[in-house]
């Protein structure tokens, strides 16, 4: 399974900010660790620096799964990389949208939503609630896990409702929130994971490698096309039924 890992990488190069300590190496190298550890995943990584080389058609062709963290530069992705995302999962890629790439521009085009919600750092704990256990992302944990802190995020979440709503977070300022949720867009798998500010070194925390891995496993094609934006014009009806 070959899994590509989207990071804009400039939080942990920023001298100001917490996350150049706690990930020196960037959140995509974190998240590339857990994932090399398991013999049927192959991963590649790309930044906001290198995206228009590093995610290409020909790429995503070749690509299962791909993995999007994005914050403070989501302007800065080309538009046509946006595209590109989008289509791939139509044909059948999946994607797992990490954190603040709810404001990323593959997830807003394949939402076709405003995205948006209520946030605030106040370092909050945060207790994952899986709401449905028996979803193969769920595998693994149990009725629920913490977070010692995390960024708030809370309701209204400006998403189409999703197919379901495998884990729901609850912060002690006491705000909930939908915190994974899944959908199918043409033939591909969309997962959306909460937890995982910069600042904080949520993406070391086992439940949420548990997450991740169930979620990129959940997401694998099941089948790819090539023209699932094509409006084809058959030459002749199939009415399915024989003639004499």
């Amino acid at each position: 399974m070959n899994v590509l890992i989207y990071n804009e990488f400039r939080h942990e190069q920023d001298p100001g900010c917490a996350a150049g300590k706690i990930y020196p190496e960037g959140i995509h190298s974190a998240i590339a660790g857990f994932l090399r550890k398991e013999p049927d995943i192959s991963v590649r990584t790309v930044t906001l620096d290198t995206v228009a080389e590093g995610i290409t058609e020909e790429i995503l062709k070749e690509t299962d799964v791909l993995i999007w963290w994005g914050h403070m530069n989501h302007a800065d992705v080309p538009d046509r990389v946006a595209e590109l995302v989008q289509e791939a999962v139509l044909n059948g890629m999946g994607a797992v949208f990490l954190h603040s790439a709810h404001k990323s521009k593959p997830f807003m085009r394949l939402m076709g939503t405003s995205c948006s919600l209520i946030w605030r750092e106040s370092d909050d704990l945060e207790r994952v609630w899986v709401s449905a256990p028996y979803h193969p992302i769920a595998a693994g944990l149990d009725r629920f896990f913490e977070i010692p802190a995390d960024e708030t995020y809370g309701e209204p979440f400006g998403i189409p409702t999703p197919d379901e709503t495998v884990l729901i977070g609850w912060f002690t300022g006491g705000e909930v929130f939908r915190s994974g949720c899944t959908w199918q867009r043409g033939w591909g798998k969309v997962f959306y994971f909460q937890p995982g500010h910069e600042t904080y070194p949520i993406y070391y925390d086992p439940n949420v490698q548990t997450v991740i891995r169930n979620a990129v496993r959940w997401a694998k094609p099941e089948r790819r096309t090539e023209n699932c934006m094509d409006c084809p014009n058959p030459p002749k009806a199939h009415t399915g039924m024989s003639t004499v």
